[in-house]
């Protein structure tokens, strides 16, 4: 007889209600047990009314329930932190969307009290989960490349976020650009060191909040590779990604983010439609991540990205937040004896 994983869902925003959608039926081994936000209009939104689905208000109802196996945190990231420890502490696998923390020790500390509870844990990066970015990361790593030289990577917002997100995010290098670091360690492995630059030229608000919104990171890999990573938070079509990996017997690239494989062709020229936001291009990503979640789960196995891969992406965004803040080439390095200091 199968086991089915009960899961309650913290935080009904946008991504919570998609991961409660894919854990109420498209997530074998899953079910969804309760959605719990501050506010009770939004929990019940998101529960849908489904049979055996309840609601609450706070993280301790949660894990009082006798049904729930498993927490996703899907809250403000500033409430991260804590729920991780509440979780962990009684004894629940947790999935947490990125970051765990907007300050690296914190990020650490948290990881620790997870790795003293012995609970599974998984981070959000889901682009390791979307088919086109998982293809390139098994080319690279089978060694269908060679010796890596080059990496590059491209994402772009279809425009900017409103102001209230803005001033209670974490900076655009810890809230969007992080997710293309997660990509250039999954693909090309550990960064040493990171010089950054960036610019307010999209929305002026950014500057308000002491923020960017176009930047360009190059990465020196630990192996000697060269990365960089180019972000806006405007495209005006929609959504935007690509990478593509250079390596001595040739490149792998993923870049066709057309919604459908369609071209229109008339007097204006050629067009193809683009996925408008990042959550219709990366549904299928955000469902593949909770199955591998629940999958290593039940099976006893370490769900992967990690407790590693949570600490060491912030890492580099630190560091690119610092090397853009002090002109210069910031070395990971530093931060590691920071902390250990």
């Amino acid at each position: 007889m199968s086991v089915s994983i009960g899961f309650a869902v913290v935080g009904g925003g946008r991504i919570g209600a998609l991961h409660a959608r894919h854990l109420a039926g498209s997530v074998a081994g899953a079910r969804l047990v309760m959605v719990v936000d501050v506010d009770p209009a939004t929990a019940q939104r998101v529960a849908a009314g489904r049979a055996g689905v309840s609601t609450g208000a706070s993280l301790a109802e949660a894990l009082a329930h006798p049904e729930v196996d498993a927490v996703l945190i899907a809250s403000p990231t500033s409430l991260h932190s804590e729920q991780l420890r509440a979780a962990a502490a009684a004894g629940k696998a947790i999935f947490c969307e990125k970051p765990v923390a907007n300050d690296l020790a914190e990020t650490i500390a948290a990881m620790a009290a997870v790795k003293t509870a012995g609970v599974p844990f998984q981070i959000g990066f889901n682009r390791r989960f979307d088919p086109a970015y998982a293809a390139v990361g098994r080319s690279v790593h089978a060694g269908a490349l060679g010796t890596i030289e080059l990496f590059r990577s491209q994402s772009s917002d279809p425009g900017p976020a409103p102001e209230a997100y803005i001033a209670s995010s974490a900076g655009f290098f810890k809230d969007s650009v992080i997710h293309d670091i997660d990509t250039a360690r999954f693909v090309a492995g550990e960064v040493e060191r990171v010089t950054a630059l960036g610019r307010v030229m999209v929305d002026p608000v950014y500057r308000k909040y002491g923020d960017v919104d176009t930047s360009v990171i190059t990465l020196e890999f630990e192996s000697g590779a060269l990365g960089v990573l180019m972000n806006s938070r405007r495209t005006v079509y929609g959504h935007d990604l690509r990478v593509e990996v250079h390596g001595s017997l040739g490149k792998v690239v993923a870049e066709d983010e057309r919604a459908t494989k369609v071209w229109t062709y008339d007097t204006a020229g050629m067009h193809g439609d683009f996925y408008y936001h990042f959550i219709e291009r990366f549904t299928d990503a955000y469902r593949l991540e909770l199955q591998a979640f629940v999958d290593a789960v039940a099976a006893g196995t370490v769900p992967s990205p990690g407790a590693t891969d949570a600490v060491e992406s912030l890492r580099v965004a630190e560091a690119a937040e610092r090397s853009l803040k002090e002109g210069r080439t910031v070395a990971l390095a530093e931060l590691r004896d920071e902390v250990l200091a």
